[in-house]
């Protein structure tokens, strides 16, 4: 798994320096479960990149960001034309706000 979100979210940590025990209780999960979280091991849910990012002191919007680049990293890192592809769903996403902007 990609660790674009984890390494941000553990450094945001560290810097707050809060222990990953206080971060684990509020999401309700155990402290393992949010290592894993943190090495990329495991995705959070969205629901907890929010908390996550209230309790970190940033914008949530950010962190979904990251968290999704996770997500689309796992989906096309491994292919040849990675870079390509990404543009293509990039314009693709342009026209396509285009269009719902009209409606």
């Amino acid at each position: 798994m990609s660790t674009i979100f984890g390494n941000k979210i553990r450094i945001l940590r560290e810097e707050k320096q809060i222990p990953q025990r206080e971060l684990a209780a509020v999401l309700k999960i155990d402290t393992a479960t949010y290592c894993k979280i943190e090495k990329g091991d495991r995705r959070a849910k969205r629901e907890q990149v929010i908390v996550l990012a209230d309790l970190l002191l940033v914008e949530s919007k950010d962190l979904l960001r990251l968290w999704s680049a996770d997500k689309v990293y796992e989906i096309i890192a491994e292919e040849e034309e990675a870079t390509e592809i990404l543009s293509v769903v990039a314009e693709s996403i342009v026209e396509y706000k285009l269009k719902t902007a009209k409606i």
